[in-house]
């Protein structure tokens, strides 16, 4: 699997994505259902493979230079803190130079579960995990 990733990340060529402002959709292959929509999980490089080796299963990941997008269903970040060095982009929109794909799923599904990866975005960080409250602010600091 990390072996596959790697070798799509160095040669793949790239996507044609949609842009919008400045900021590029992930667009997920066409034999893969995404009915409960898509969000994007934006991690730094350096944590990607280590993510994805931990991971119990991943989606579809798309990747750059500076970070590697996980997708997750919409909604993901609702009442989840997580940490500052993410980047949470709904409807799969995000402000990427070049992302490509690099890791398709096994399962028609392109989601990788948000609380697994929550939880182990939380732990490469070095943040304790946190669940929001009403009225708290949804950015952990990293400590």
């Amino acid at each position: 699997m990390l072996k596959n990733a790697l070798s799509q990340l160095r040669g793949a060529r790239r996507s044609r994505m949609p842009e919008q402002g400045g900021r590029v959709r992930l667009s997920l292959p066409p034999t893969l259902s995404a009915g409960l929509g898509c969000d994007a999980v934006g991690v730094p490089a350096r944590y990607g493979f280590r993510l994805m080796s931990h991971l119990p299963r991943t989606g579809c990941v798309f990747a750059d230079a500076d970070r590697w997008w996980w997708i997750v269903p919409a909604g993901s970040d609702l009442d989840l803190d997580w940490p500052e060095q993410v980047s949470y982009a709904a409807g799969a929109l995000v402000a990427s130079v070049r992302p490509r794909l690099i890791h398709t799923p096994d399962s028609r599904t392109p989601y990788t579960p948000p609380i697994p990866l929550f939880l182990m975005v939380c732990q490469v960080t070095g943040v304790t995990p946190s669940w929001a409250s009403p009225g708290r602010p949804r950015a952990v600091p990293a400590t």
